[in-house]
């Protein structure tokens, strides 16, 4: 019963129109199975289940083993603490429940910040240095790449804790520590 109201939760919250209209519930499934490499994707307007290359439409809403729900129709995503995001084109679910936004402007807009521009994009990274000269040289620049993803890796984590810290104590969570130690990943960045 609880889940049935959840999903009505969901669906009723997926768009204004939908309120007006008198349709059953779309039931939630239970936890789904996955690898920690397939995602959950808004595409075309509706959620699929991306397994490597492939989208696999689904036919139910998702509760996801840490408790995040996703309504399959409209993409709205509710975090186990309560906090409600809406998918945008790109934008995706780990199953472990992260959200990787694929736009600055969706990731703007699920932290409330309408600033940023609907065009906006990400950074591509270009290294300005010349290509290595030789075998040592391309194994250094590899060994900095390398160490480079590793310090992104952490940051993300540190930012997904900041998230997750935000998303339950809201406003008013504490989060200098946090805060201090993506500043410290950054200097190393540089």
């Amino acid at each position: 019963m609880k889940k049935i109201f959840c999903a009505l939760l969901l669906s009723l919250a997926a768009a204004p129109a939908l309120h007006a209209q008198t349709k059953p519930a779309t039931q939630v499934a239970g936890p789904v199975e996955t690898s920690p490499t397939d995602r959950f994707m808004l595409q075309n307007g509706e959620v699929v289940l991306v397994k490597g290359k492939r989208p696999t439409p689904l036919t139910k809403n998702v509760l996801l083993s840490n408790g995040t729900k996703i309504n399959y129709k409209s993409g709205i995503v509710e975090l186990p603490g309560g906090k409600i995001t809406t998918l945008k084109e790109g934008d995706y679910v780990r199953p472990n429940g992260d959200i990787v936004f694929g736009s600055p402007a969706s990731a703007a807009q699920a932290r409330g910040d309408n600033s940023v521009p609907a065009t906006a994009e990400f950074n591509t990274y270009v290294d300005p240095r010349p290509a290595p000269g030789n075998a040592a040289a391309m194994e250094t620049r590899l060994n900095e790449m390398n160490d480079k993803i590793g310090l992104m890796a952490q940051k993300i984590g540190l930012l997904n804790q900041k998230i997750s810290l935000l998303s339950t104590g809201g406003k008013s969570a504490d989060t200098s520590t946090l805060d201090s130690q993506i500043q410290a990943i950054d200097g190393k960045l540089k």
